[in-house]
């Protein structure tokens, strides 16, 4: 794959994070542009950037869009800031590009941070006052399965959010590459939270997620948003959860808010993997099954395992199906093909179109904009924001590997 110029030149920019992002700082500083905190300009240059230049896949722009549309309206930016901040990404990307800098590309980038800006100011509206930006402290890192990460956090302030949101996380070592990550529990008294992170091959942030960040380094934590999966939207019926990998993490902090709640409602979770070797937290699924068996039941489905007993042999979604029953409210969350396929297939089966919740994987445009509008209805926004699928659009169109 041919790396585009602006992508060579923000990744030996970013490769300087810290001084690029203070040089960027002090530029705006001595023009007496002071709406940015200092602490907060290596996310927000970063960010900004990689939109910019057009980075990233579908998913990874809208968490970057997300998180600029959160610190648009957290630091109170307006349209005429555009020019300041657009001279000073191009005089920072200039400065640290060195020889990979090409002076023919000032324009585009002049024109990708003007683009960038719009889309946060859309977002800004769109999403309103809500769950802040912060920092948080890995404190463990536990290899639950091959390719798979229990990455536990203590945020620098309690996280605002309800189970079945979805946040986007970055980590410093790739600054400004935003990845969705689900809290894996409900509210603790210490203040922690889970993420289950899978290691794509192909991708940019997960493997370095997975393989490389440490206990003591710090993560940055955008907004809590809804994708789907508020359980507000299933009223008192009973729950059956479908979760494919790390689509476990939502769905088991559901299960543990139901269980703090005074509801009764009976839950059936079915776990899915191909092998009882890809099976990760099983600890934490037994303990669930044994605290509250009176009114949860854990169901594994391994799609190609013959060892394992006949039972648990099936793919997901036959084994989902064989546990409806009408007047439940069926939600799944997992990988984009598992999503594909139960969009198509579980209402052909008989789930009731209204019954059926599905995790947004912004895959598609249509789910940006049901996306979108979620967040409209949640926060009362102004109106006329503008669709985050137009996020797409930069100097360079090339997409990076998926994170």
């Amino acid at each position: 794959m041919t790396v585009s110029e602006p992508a060579m030149e923000l990744a030996v920019t970013l490769a300087e994070r810290d001084r690029a992002a203070d040089h960027f700082w002090s530029f705006m500083e001595d023009r007496s542009v002071r709406f940015l905190p200092q602490q907060f300009a290596p996310m927000f240059f970063s960010t900004v950037a990689q939109l910019a230049a057009g980075q990233g896949d579908p998913p990874a722009r809208r968490a970057a869009l997300a998180v600029a549309g959160r610190m648009y309206r957290r630091f109170g930016l307006y349209p005429y800031h555009g020019t300041v901040i657009a001279a000073a990404v191009v005089d920072t990307v200039r400065r640290f590009a060195g020889a990979s800098w090409d002076r023919g590309q000032a324009g585009s980038w002049e024109v990708g941070c003007r683009r960038a800006l719009r889309l946060a100011e859309g977002a800004a509206r769109v999403l309103g006052d809500g769950p802040d930006l912060t920092v948080a402290e890995v404190v463990a890192c536990e290899a639950a399965a091959d390719g798979v990460a229990i990455l536990t956090v203590l945020p620098a302030r309690r996280l605002r959010y309800s189970p079945g949101q979805a946040m986007p996380v970055c980590t410093p070592r790739l600054p400004g590459q935003w990845r969705w990550l689900s809290p894996a529990n409900a509210a603790r008294a210490d203040g922690t939270v889970e993420f289950h992170v899978r290691a794509i091959p192909t991708g940019a942030v997960s493997p370095v997620l997975v393989e490389q960040v440490r206990p003591g380094e710090v993560l940055w934590l955008g907004p809590a948003l809804d994708v789907g999966l508020s359980l507000e939207q299933a009223g008192d019926a009973d729950l059956l959860l479908a979760a494919g990998g790390t689509g476990l993490a939502p769905l088991r902090a559901m299960v543990e808010q139901v269980a703090a709640s005074e509801s009764r409602r009976r839950v059936t979770l079915v776990v899915g993997a191909r092998t009882l070797l890809d099976l990760y937290d099983a600890v934490a699924l037994d303990k669930l099954q044994q605290a509250h068996g009176d009114w949860l039941t854990v169901v594994l489905a391994f799609s190609d395992d013959r060892d394992v007993e006949p039972a648990a042999q099936g793919d997901l979604l036959s084994v989902v199906l064989h546990h409806h029953r009408r007047g439940q409210a069926v939600y799944v969350c997992g990988p984009p093909r598992l999503m594909e396929a139960a969009r198509q297939w579980l209402p052909l089966a008989g789930v009731a179109s209204d019954e059926l919740h599905l995790a947004t994987t912004f895959q598609r445009a249509f789910e940006s904009a049901r996306w979108m509008s979620r967040q409209r209805v949640a926060h009362s926004p102004e109106p006329g924001a503008a669709d985050a699928a137009a996020a797409n659009s930069g100097p360079s169109r090339s997409a990076r590997d998926a994170t």
